[in-house]
């Protein structure tokens, strides 16, 4: 990896960071692409350069999954028992997910991601608070049957799985948002732990991964994204109102709606040089 790869990481980690802390928005739609971008840079062929994207990225949603659930949970908004539950069964999902993501087309899974990000920008952009008044039933049979196709999502594409577990909690399961966006947090450190695992143990096998690496785990890539993204979060969160945030959500819409097409291979297609 050059420097000017490792700056690259660096950067986006700041990117991912502060948007997490302002916004509330994952960092997926930023990661992948970019490490997708510089792994094929790289030399790695596009079917494991985006299965190496997916596995880091699951790992460095973990450490930052860990530190927002701590501090959903002192402000009482991590429902524990529905965060186990659903995160129990997401973990058994993602690991299967991830098992089942490297035998498919590297191609293929890079289209897939482009249309869940693009999805999600779309959803961003129209959605309105829903109205909750109902309270959230207590029902660890439904929280399963929840749980355990978001985790294999999760594995399949690579993200932590906040932008299918916020709408699943608040419409389906009868959430207040507050308690959706903390309890979904907590989720997400068990399905983030069961993608990366199952994207270790499912590429030991992998070649033309530069050293050091664990399977589908590009260790300074990580540290890269960690190191940065981690602390520019408390930034983020300390300036979150000091700053116009609803402007800056179309920014992150833009960018969201340019790294899925990008994904997809729509510039390519049209011949544009963007």
């Amino acid at each position: 990896m050059s420097l000017a790869h490792i700056i690259i990481l660096l950067a986006t980690g700041v990117g991912v960071g502060f948007a997490g802390g302002l916004l509330g928005l994952g960092g997926c739609f930023i990661m992948t692409p970019v490490q997708f971008w510089v792994y094929t840079a790289m030399g790695m062929p596009v079917d494991t350069a985006i299965k190496v994207a997916f596995g880091t990225n699951l790992f460095v949603v973990l450490p930052t999954a860990l530190s927002g659930a701590w501090g959903h949970h002192r402000k009482g908004a991590v429902w524990w028992k529905a965060a186990l539950t659903m995160g129990g069964c997401a973990l058994f999902g993602a690991f299967g997910g991830a098992a089942v993501a490297v035998h498919i087309p590297g191609s293929v899974l890079k289209i897939a991601f482009g249309v869940v990000i693009l999805a999600s920008a779309v959803r961003m952009l129209t959605a309105r608070p829903p109205q909750v008044f109902e309270e959230p039933e207590d029902n660890p049979w439904l929280w399963v049957a929840w749980g355990i196709p978001v985790g294999i999502v999760t594995g399949i594409i690579g993200i932590g799985g906040g932008v299918l577990m916020v709408p699943v909690m608040v419409l389906a399961l009868k959430f207040k948002m507050h308690q959706a966006v903390g309890t979904s947090v907590a989720v997400m450190i068990l399905s983030s732990l069961g993608g990366t695992l199952g994207y270790i143990v499912n590429g030991l096998d992998a070649i033309g991964i530069p050293s050091p690496h664990l399977g589908y785990v590009y260790i300074w890539a990580w540290l890269a994204l960690v190191g940065t993204s981690v602390p520019i979060a408390q930034v983020g969160a300390r300036v979150a109102h000091r700053l116009p945030a609803k402007q800056l959500r179309w920014i992150f819409i833009v960018v969201m709606c340019y790294m899925g097409l990008k994904m997809i291979g729509v510039f390519s297609w049209l011949h544009l040089p963007v």
